[in-house]
């Protein structure tokens, strides 16, 4: 007999009631009976039992059944000692109260005797030990929970069976269902479970896999076609089933750790037959040979096929660890073997163009077929890794870009550049790009003078055309075509050309041009240079399409179709001073350029007056005001005349007796000879009715244009007083009087001061143009020794090479000499004592 949960003692009466007590001394059989109950309260009392409250004011715990207590010593022994005959619940022989029969019923007499006893005794006749039991009312039932489980699993694989043999008929899904759902609800949804997958897994292991071993020696894509029809075949299957099963899937399967029937149907067919040695492997190769026929034969995949067994891959989640990579492996056994036969039977252009639509039909196969990202990414990689990167060398090469350009093949170089640059190779094509520009820009530099600029301009618009369009404006290719440009327009090659000077030709041929414009106009530019005339130059061969940059950058040429001559004229000359930005030697364009300037103001041959000023913007813009300043001094001369010659033509109309038809039609310039070009004096004998107008004229200037006195003194004494004496004072004195006279000094010589007297010339001759080369070549030479010595008084001691190097950074805006002619300047100011040598190659500055 089990313990009772806690033995009831009696409790104390409550401080408030007023009892009256009864004392007296116990006998001492009675305390024998005492002690033996207590030692039998003290061994069936629980340990967990709730201890008695010490004191009235404790709070007392609730239980079923009260705890005990000691029983106060105020109670009497009869009244501890003394219990009912019988309690209002029915008592067994062995003292267990069995409430299933109930309770009796409570009559008045029954009400009384309980009453009396109580108040007879004094004590609760329910208190003291009792033990209670509880029946169950309910009555047993006689089911059997696995005799049922086993009934609905005999049905269940019954069905299974139809099933697996791909029946629909000898079942009722909706009974199958009921019973998985009562045997769920029993508690024997593991068992269910535990039978339908291993039910599963002998289906699968023996009814799929062992057939399609047996066919494991056919070819890989016979072995993966009938994977696939098992594997569609198990799925539909499995569809059915878990229908049936679904009660079993949501209530048991899904919150557990157990896999889903949804995860069960690819983790049986993955382990069994995916996994498989003799399987695996046949199965991934079959859908690798798909794609390598495909690629092979130039023919299109089974589409159904492969896509459905990427599918598969991917619902077997094998994808990633077993197809992706054997695929890449293939792909990239055949992408090697493939571009290296490319490569060598076919030119770089060819390459280039089947290279590209190889990489197309690879990328559109992973967008067709729903290849992974991954895939795509790494597929992309390998392709441009064996078809770019280790062929770089082959594509780069001078020989076939060379040909490209000299047909300005741009769309070849496009889809070159566009090749390369997928691996930010096509800087790469920098030195064979150079290579070609240098080659080619020399020998227009070299050439025939008279096309000389033509022949440039026409290059760097080419260049400039393939550097936007097919080089997509590349910040190092750029960087190549300015500083090639710089290179072989600077090149200068002592001749009969510069009269044995090193003068560039550029610069003389460009102010050349220059004048060709500003003289002629419109008319005056090449034909290949005209933007009308040149929009067939620029655009693509017949049947040849342009890549969209490439097309956009000769639209943006051929925008200017409808430009008006002042404004193509306006961008010839945008175009000359590109060229004129890469000529170091401007000394030689200044020159003939001034002197041109001056023929064209003084005979009025400029086409427009305009363009002459806009030009001349440009130049101060690019050289500054010091490179100007003559230049702007001849149109101010040449405006000042113009009013002059309004004001004496004005003076004349207002004579007495003036025949407008009978005078001479005279045109007088007066100029600053410090600005013009220098003339060799030509004798010429004036008619007399000339002379007189010229006479006449020079009165009306003198007449306008008589200084005061006082500054003619100070201009006469600078010139014969001072150190310098170009002019003799007669009698010699210090101050000028009216009376004194003044001669020129023929005798008078400075090497740093030229006397000019200025003459214009129509039409330059060999003489001239000997003579400009020659005075810029010894300007040049001054400016090299000026150079050297500014250098020599900042530094005071420096190295040979140090020097020249420094001397042709210094000279370079104007045109840098030879190593050899700096030397020789620097010997003539040893010379003249504004240098010495020391000791380890060194110059040293003296003050």
């Amino acid at each position: 007999m089990k313990p009772p949960a806690s033995v009831p003692t009696p409790t104390a009466p409550p401080a408030d009631r007023k009892r009256k007590r009864v004392t007296r001394q116990p006998s001492s059989e009675e305390a024998a009976k005492q002690r033996t109950l207590q030692s039998l309260f003290t061994v069936q009392q629980k340990p967990h039992s709730i201890p008695t409250p010490t004191s009235p004011s404790s709070k007392r715990h609730r239980t079923d059944v009260p705890p005990p207590s000691t029983p106060p010593r105020a109670l009497s022994r009869a009244a501890m000692y003394s219990f009912a005959s019988r309690s209002p619940l029915a008592t067994g022989s062995n003292g267990v109260v069995d409430l299933t029969n109930g309770s009796p019923p409570v009559t008045p007499q029954t009400r009384r005797t309980s009453g009396s006893l109580k108040s007879r005794t004094g004590i609760n006749p329910h208190t003291g030990a009792r033990k209670l039991v509880v029946k169950n009312l309910k009555q047993n039932s006689t089911w059997d929970s696995k005799a049922y489980l086993e009934k609905i699993w005999g049905q269940l694989d019954a069905a299974l069976t139809i099933i697996f043999k791909d029946g629909n008929e000898g079942f009722s899904k909706e009974d199958l269902y009921r019973g998985v759902e009562n045997v769920c609800r029993q508690d024997g949804a593991r068992t269910l479970f535990d039978r339908l997958e291993g039910r599963c897994r002998q289906h699968v292991e023996q009814d799929m896999r062992q057939p399609m071993l047996e066919k494991a020696g056919l070819d890989n894509v016979s072995v993966l076609k009938a994977v696939l029809a098992e594997w569609f075949r198990w799925k539909e299957q499995m569809v059915t089933i878990r229908a049936i099963f679904f009660f079993l899937d949501r209530s048991y399967l899904l919150p557990s750790t157990k896999p889903t029937i949804l995860e069960l149907t690819p983790q049986l067919f993955r382990e069994i037959v995916f996994s498989h040695e003799s399987l695996k492997s046949t199965i991934v190769n079959g859908a690798c040979d798909l794609v390598a026929s495909e690629r092979i034969r130039k023919t299109s995949v089974d589409q159904s096929l492969f896509k459905q067994a990427v599918e598969m891959f991917h619902e077997l989640q094998v994808y990633t660890s077993s197809f992706e990579p054997r695929f890449l492996g293939t792909t990239q056994q055949y992408v090697a073997q493939w571009s290296d036969v490319m490569i060598a039977e076919k030119s770089v252009p060819e390459y280039v163009m089947i290279s590209e639509q190889f990489i197309a039909a690879e990328l559109a196969r992973c967008e067709d077929y729903a290849l992974d990202a991954s895939t795509r990414r790494d597929l992309l990689a390998l392709l441009e890794d064996h078809l770019v990167v280790r062929k770089d060398t082959d594509l780069t090469e001078y020989e076939p870009l060379a040909a490209l350009l000299d047909r300005s093949a741009l769309p070849e170089i496009t889809a070159l550049y566009g090749l390369l640059n997928r691996r930010r190779l096509g800087n790469k094509l920098r030195p064979a790009f150079e290579k070609w520009v240098d080659e080619t820009g020399t020998s227009v530099v070299f050439g025939k003078e008279e096309d000389m600029v033509t022949n440039l301009l026409s290059l760097k618009r080419r260049l400039d055309l393939v550097w936007k369009s097919a080089f997509l404006r590349d910040e190092t290719l750029g960087h190549a075509l300015r500083e090639t440009f710089e290179i072989f327009m600077n090149k200068t090659k002592k001749g009969e050309a510069t009269w044995g000077t090193d003068n560039t030709k550029v610069g003389e041929m460009i102010a050349k041009y220059v004048d060709q414009l500003l003289r002629g106009g419109a008319k005056a530019i090449p034909d290949v240079l005209t933007m009308r005339r040149a929009s067939s130059i620029n655009a693509p061969p017949a049947g040849v399409l342009l890549p969209t940059a490439a097309q956009a950058a000769v639209e943006e040429n051929n925008d200017d179709d409808d430009l008006d001559e002042d404004s193509e004229i306006s961008m010839q000359l945008d175009q000359v001073l590109d060229l004129f930005r890469f000529v170091h030697g401007k000394a030689v364009f200044e020159a003939f350029y001034k002197k041109d300037l001056a023929r064209r103001l003084l005979m009025a041959r400029s086409a427009s007056a305009d363009a002459e000023r806009s030009m001349l913007t440009r130049l101060k813009t690019e050289c500054g005001s010091g490179f100007t300043q003559n230049l702007e001094q001849m149109f101010k001369d040449v405006e000042l005349a113009r009013e002059e010659m309004q004001s004496y033509k004005q003076r004349l109309e207002d004579r007495i007796g003036y025949e407008k038809g009978k005078a001479i039609d005279l045109s007088v310039n007066i100029l600053s000879a410090a600005a013009w070009p220098t003339y060799p004096d030509i004798p010429v004998v004036i008619p007399a009715n000339v002379k007189k107008a010229i006479d006449d004229f020079e009165l009306h200037y003198k007449s306008k244009h008589n200084g005061p006195e006082a500054e003619v003194n100070r201009t006469l004494q600078s010139l014969a007083c001072a150190k310098l004496r170009p002019l003799t004072k007669h009698p010699r004195s210090r101050d000028v009087h009216p009376t004194d006279t003044f001669s020129l000094n023929p005798d008078f010589t400075h090497p740093k001061y030229r006397i000019k007297i200025n003459q214009v010339q129509l039409k330059e001759t060999r003489e001239e143009n000997k003579e400009t080369h020659i005075r810029v070549a010894e300007d040049r030479n001054f400016e090299c020794q000026a150079a050297v010595v500014r250098i020599l008084k900042s530094r005071k001691t420096i190295g040979h090479q140090e020097l020249i190097s420094e001397t042709i950074k210094a000279t370079m805006g104007r045109g840098v000499l030879g190593v050899a002619d700096i030397k020789r300047n620097i010997e003539r100011l040893i010379e003249k004592d504004y240098m010495e040598r020391e000791e380890g190659n060194m110059y040293s500055y003296i003050a």
